[in-house]
Formats: structure tokens, sequence, C-alpha cells
């Protein structure tokens, strides 16, 4: 049986704020992020979807509203950024394991893809409301499964190659102006 992949975005309350369940497991996470309706909602200037930024992990690419860690910081403040970015998408992780130790068939779960994504959705709407009425979270003695760690470092170049020079020119100009953002954000506040 093949997998399902999953996109989400939650905040800091560990409430998804977005969530795509329709990929199969051999999709990079950019691709998925590139095909929703939040990407392009976010890419088309529409109102913003989310009030702030998204933080994503080096898979990604940098925008002006979806920031990715610095791959070599050099200075302190940069370094306090990435560190504080990766203890801020560690909420996602974490509101994944809640997800799953309230919904312990989501661990293993055996159906079509089809019906497996609209388990997903339903579960994460399920938890979603659990966590709004601040039900308890249960416990669980094996709290280490809290994600399938998936390897973030394919590269999507077959696709960036197929692109038509003019839109490569526009993703460059808006991963510079991301650049631009995080490292205004990073001498604002650190």
């Amino acid at each position: 049986m093949t997998t399902t992949k999953c996109s989400v975005i939650c905040d800091a309350d560990l409430i998804f704020i977005n969530c795509v369940a329709k990929w199969p497991g051999s999709v990079h996470d950019a691709r998925m992020l590139r095909e929703c309706s939040l990407f392009q909602a976010f890419e088309n200037n529409a109102r913003k979807p989310v009030n702030g930024v998204i933080l994503g992990d080096s898979g990604y690419m940098q925008r002006d509203w979806l920031f990715t860690p610095l791959s070599n910081p050099t200075t302190s403040a940069e370094k306090n950024d990435n560190a504080r970015h990766m203890s801020a998408r560690s909420t996602v992780e974490r509101s994944i394991g809640v997800l799953k130790r309230r919904w312990h068939g989501l661990r293993r779960l055996r159906l079509a893809p089809h019906k497996a994504c609209k388990v997903i959705v339903v579960c994460i709407m399920l938890n979603n409301r659990a966590r709004r009425l601040n039900l308890d979270v249960p416990s669980d003695s094996d709290s280490s499964d809290s994600s399938s760690s998936e390897d973030d470092s394919d590269s999507d170049n077959e696709a960036e190659q197929q692109r038509p020079v003019q839109r490569q020119m526009t993703e460059r100009a808006r991963v510079a102006a991301g650049k631009v953002a995080r490292q205004r954000f990073i001498n604002n506040n650190f």
C-alpha cells in the first residue's frame, strides 16, 4: 500500500491552521507547499491568510512570509535567530505528537490513500476542537513517535530546471526579498 504525506501548519497553541493531505509519500515538502492554496494566497499578494510569519526548514524556499533557517549563521544575532527558529519549529512536531496520542490509529493508518487523507483531515479537525475546549491530551508512554522523520534534504531541481526563464527570475527575486525580510527581522530582534 502506498504512503500518504500530509503538510500541516500550526500555531503556538498547537492548533492546526492549515492541512493538506493528498500527496503520495514521495512528494517533496516544497512541492506540496508550492501547490497549496495558502502558498498561492501569499504569492499573489492577496490578503495575508495568516497573521505573522511561517517558519519552515531548509527544504522550503525562503520568502518574506516564510522564513527558513540561515545555512551559515556568522553573527551572534544570526545564531540566536537560528536557535529560536529551531525551537519554534518544534511546535509543529509537538502538535503532530499530540494528534497521534489523541488518535492512536494515525500511527499506523492502513487505508487506501484517498480514505487515509479524509481520516487525517477529520482527526485534525477533531483535535483542533479538543484543543479549543482545553480537553486533556491522553498520556502516552511511547511519545517518542511524534512524527515520521523524513529526509527534507531532497532537491526539487528537476522541476526548477523545467520552469521558464522568466518564472525563475521571479523566483529569484522572491527568494531575495525573503532574505532581506529575514535579515531585517534578525537585525530588529536580536
